[in-house]
C-alpha cells in the first residue's frame, strides 16, 4: 500500500492537525519525548550544580563538560542498533527490545551517578557521568528510530513538535525539579550527600515513564520488513550492511552532487541560530544583565515560547510543502537576529530582553521541528534508519559545535549590533542551498516516495 505525504493534500486546519497530535503514535513519541530529555541535566547542568556546592574546584567542573561526549559520537555505536536485537529483550521487537535495554541501563547508571559524592570521589562521578550519557545517547538513537519508522509521513511533524515539548519538560525535570528534590530531602532531614541521592533515586524512577511507555507502545511495521530482509545474514554482514547502507543510501537515491548539498544543507541550515545561541549568555552579561534576571526569563517565557513554537512548527510543516516549511523556518530564524540588534541598541531594557529572547525560541523551536521532519523524510530505509539519523545529526551539531566556535571572536571584532547582523547573513548559505536542492527536484522526489509498500 502506498500513502501520499501530507506535502500533496490540501492544507489541513487547526483541527485537523490537534486529531494528528492525538493519534497513538504521536502520544507514544511524546512520552518518549519525556524519557529523552529526562537523563540530560543528570550528567550535565545538575551535575555541575552539585559539583559546585560540593566545592569543585573551577577547573575540575569545567572538565564535566567532557561527559557530554556521547551524545556527538552516538553514530559509532548506532550500527548495533540497527544491525543487531537485544538477548531476550528482543522478543519485544528490535526497537522496543533496544528501548527497555536502555531504559534499564539509564535507571542503573543515574543510581550508581547519585550514590557517589564529588567532594569525596570525584573521579568515579565522571565515570558515572559518562555512563548516563552513553546510556542516554543509546536511548536518543533508538527514540528517532522508533519515531521514524512508526509515523507517517503526515505525522512526522507533529511527532517531533510534541517529542520537543516532552523533551523540554523532561530536561526541566531533572534540572530545576531535580534541585527542588534535594532540597525536600534536606527538610526530611537527610545530609546534604543523602539528599543528592535521594534526588537522583527520584529522578531514576521517572524513567519508568519511558518503560511503561514502550510497554504500551507496539513495534513499527518496518521492524518486520528489516527482519525478512536480512534472513540468513550473518551478524558480519548484517553489520557491514548496515554501515554501507546508511551511507551509500542517500549517495544512490540522489546522486553525487545533489546528496553533497545535502549534506552540506544539514550543516549550515541552523547555523545562524547556533551563532547567535552561543553568545547570547555573554551578551547579557555585558548589558548589565543579572544572572537572575536572564534565568527567569529563559525558564519561563523561553520554555513557553519553544513549546508554542514546537507545536506551531508541526502545523507549518503540515500545512505547507517541505521545501516551503523550510523557507519559512529558515527566514524567520534569521530574522529573529534582529531582535538582538534591537537590544544592542537599546541597552540594557528587561522588556525588550524579555522580547528578544520570546521570539528566539519560538522562531528557534519552529525551524528545528520542521528542520528534523525533513532529516527523517531522509530516512527512507528501516534497514538502517538508527545510524543514518545519527549520523545527519551529527552533521548539524557539528555546526553547531564547531562552525559557531568563531562566534566570540567576529562578537569581539564587530561590536553586538553587527555581530547578530552578521548572524541573520549566516543564514543565506543554507537558504542558497534549499533553492538549488528546490530546483533540482529533491523535494518532489521526496514526496513522491512510499512510506509504505
Amino acid at each position: 500500500m502506498t500513502t501520499t505525504p501530507a506535502d500533496d493534500s490540501a492544507k489541513p486546519g487547526w483541527a485537523d492537525t490537534l486529531a494528528v497530535y492525538l493519534r497513538p503514535r504521536v502520544l507514544i513519541v511524546m512520552f518518549l519525548g519525556f524519557s529523552s530529555g529526562l537523563p540530560l541535566a543528570l550528567s550535565g547542568s545538575t551535575l555541575l550544580y552539585w559539583a559546585a556546592e560540593a566545592k569543585l574546584d573551577l577547573r575540575t567542573i569545567g572538565l564535566f563538560a567532557l561527559v557530554g561526549t556521547p551524545y556527538t559520537f552516538k553514530f559509532v555505536w548506532a550500527p548495533l542498533v540497527d544491525a543487531f536485537d537485544v538477548p531476550l529483550l528482543g522478543r519485544l521487537g528490535r526497537r522496543r527490545g533496544w528501548l527497555i535495554f536502555s531504559q534499564l541501563i539509564l535507571i542503573a547508571t543515574i543510581l550508581f551517578l547519585g550514590s557517589c559524592n564529588p567532594a569525596t570521589a570525584p573521579g568515579l562521578v565522571a565515570l558515572g557521568a559518562l555512563a548516563v550519557a552513553a546510556a542516554s545517547a543509546t536511548q536518543d538513537i533508538v527514540v528517532d528510530a522508533f519515531r521514524v519508522d512508526s509515523l507517517a509521513d503526515n505525522e512526522q511533524a507533529a511527532g517531533m513538535a510534541s517529542y520537543v515539548a516532552a523533551y523540554r519538560i523532561g530536561m526541566l525535570a531533572s534540572g530545576a525539579g531535580a534541585l527542588l528534590a534535594v532540597t525536600v530531602f534536606e527538610e526530611l532531614g537527610f545530609t546534604r550527600p543523602g539528599a543528592w541521592t535521594g534526588s537522583y533515586a527520584v529522578m531514576a524512577a521517572l524513567v519508568v515513564v519511558g518503560i511503561a511507555t514502550t510497554l504500551v507502545a507496539t513495534e513499527p511495521e518496518k521492524s518486520a520488513q528489516a527482519n525478512r530482509a536480512r534472513a540468513g545474514m550473518s551478524a558480519f554482514q548484517r553489520l557491514t550492511s548496515t554501515v554501507a547502507g546508511a551511507f551509500s543510501d542517500l549517495f544512490l537515491r540522489e546522486g553525487v552532487l545533489v546528496a553533497l548539498v545535502v549534506l552540506a544543507f544539514i550543516i549550515l541550515f541552523k547555523l545562524t541560530d547556533a551563532l547567535a545561541g552561543v553568545m547570547t549568555g555573554p551578551f547579557t552579561v555585558q548589558l548589565g544583565f543579572t544572572r537572575n534576571e536572564y534565568a527567569a526569563i529563559i525558564k519561563g517565557l523561553g520554555l513557553a515560547a519553544t513549546l508554542i513554537g514546537g507545536f506551531a512548527g508541526g502545523y507549518v510543516a503540515r500545512a505547507f510543502p517541505m521545501a516551503t516549511s523550510l523557507w519559512i523556518g529558515g527566514i524567520i530564524q534569521a530574522l529573529a537576529n534582529f531582535a538582538f540588534v534591537g537590544q544592542a541598541i537599546v541597552g540594557r531594557d528587561l522588556a525588550w530582553l524579555s522580547f528578544a529572547i520570546t521570539v528566539e525560541n519560538f522562531t528557534s523551536a519552529i525551524g528545528t521541528v520542521i528542520f528534523v521532519a525533513y532529516l527523517s523524510s531522509l530516512c527512507k530505509n528501516p534497514l538502517h534508519t538508527a545510524t543514518q539519523f545519527a549520523l545527519f545529526t551529527a552533521l548539524s551539531a557539528f555546526g553547531r559545535t564547531y562552525l559557531s566556535a568563531t562566534a566570540g571572536s567576529i562578537a569581539a571584532a564587530a561590536g553586538w549590533a553587527w555581530f547578530f547582523a552578521i548572524c541573520a547573513a549566516a543564514a543565506i548559505p543554507g537558504l542558497l542551498l534549499l533553492a538549488f536542492l528546490q530546483a533540482r527536484g529533491h523535494f518532489a522526489a521526496l514526496a513522491r516516495k512510499p512510506t509504505a509498500t
